[in-house]
């Protein structure tokens, strides 16, 4: 019996990661992956901010006059709070991501909380906005970051197309190509503007992507939205 309530316990807490892969998973979570608009996908970026790839990308958006998400790191943000601040200056959405970029799984309910307090204070104070969006470290969420964000007024917000540019392999043509062949309207793309976690340097080809990516939104006539409105989840997930 102990084994078996064990069992439960431990399904309980992993659950919710599942929506990373899952439609049925982010319905029933409240959990989203994309904005309710026929005309728009929307851009968003983890882990900065970073010093030469933050101020990179945020040229290359200022450029095609273009808004999009920064998900912020709090240990990053205490590093360069003025970059952060100026982030959110420029017309930009600030979401948490964590304070310490790890795997949720390997941490106690205490140690989330612990986590997710201190990376909204320092994000808080920095941006001086308070934030009404967040993603888990590798999407993997779990049930005391999903309670917390409840708590906070979060929303909380995956992603549909994954650009995959923390690889060291990746180029500007390769992340643009794979974020692109599937693209639909509604989408929310996944880009990274830092390389704090990932392949040294891997934010110069996420530049070179988003002015690709860009110039083809333009084309096919999709522009970028914010992710704070009602989101509507495709049923093919």
């Amino acid at each position: 019996m102990a084994a078996r309530v064990g069992i439960l316990g431990a399904t309980a807490y992993w659950l919710p990661s599942a929506a990373l892969v899952s439609a049925r998973m982010r319905r029933l979570f409240g959990v989203r992956a994309t904005i309710d608009r026929a005309d728009a996908v929307a851009l968003t970026f983890d882990d900065g901010p970073h010093p030469e790839g933050t101020r990179a990308v945020l040229a290359a958006l200022e450029r095609a006059d273009v808004r999009a998400t920064f998900f912020l790191v709090g240990e990053q943000v205490e590093r360069w709070p003025q970059l952060a601040a100026e982030t959110a200056a420029a017309g930009h959405e600030i979401g948490v991501h964590c304070h310490r970029h790890r795997n949720l799984m390997r941490l106690l309910p205490r140690q989330v909380r612990s986590d997710l307090d201190h990376a909204a204070d320092v994000i808080g104070q920095a941006t001086a906005r308070e934030p009404r969006v967040y993603r888990p470290p590798y999407g993997i969420l779990t049930m005391p970051a999903l309670a917390y964000a409840r708590r906070a007024g979060w929303e909380i917000v995956l992603w549909r197309r994954d650009g995959k540019d923390w690889s060291a392999r990746s180029s500007a043509e390769s992340i643009a190509a794979r974020i692109l062949r599937r693209l639909a309207p509604g989408d929310v793309i996944l880009l990274h503007d830092a390389d704090h976690y990932s392949a040294a340097g891997s934010w110069r080809a996420t530049v070179g992507a988003v002015e690709l990516l860009l110039r083809e939104l333009d084309r096919r006539g999709l522009r970028t939205a914010p992710l704070t409105e009602v989101a509507r989840e495709p049923v093919s997930g």
